[in-house]
């Protein structure tokens, strides 16, 4: 009994990761929207990378530009403690 051709359960593999905005139909990211920003950054202040957001590259690039934006206006903070 080999355990290498065992068939792996689904439960273990993780689940596939989407990008938000193709599924949702959404064109265009708002900067002056900050509580939809804050999704896609950490505690820190930082912005989440696409492995872990699950963003296409073109939708990731969206987000990180509007964050800029969100920090330069003041929407946003470029550093925080507790932002969650």
């Amino acid at each position: 009994m080999s355990l290498v051709n065992d068939p792996v359960d689904r439960k273990d593999q993780a689940r596939k990761k989407y990008c938000r905005f193709k599924k949702a139909g959404i064109k265009y990211v708002d900067y002056k929207d900050p509580n939809f920003l804050l999704k896609f950054v950490n505690e820190q202040g930082k912005i989440l990378p696409r492995r872990l957001t699950g963003n296409s590259l073109k939708f990731q690039r969206k987000v990180s530009v509007a964050i800029k934006r969100a920090r330069h206006l003041a929407l946003m903070p470029f550093v925080a403690d507790g932002l969650k």
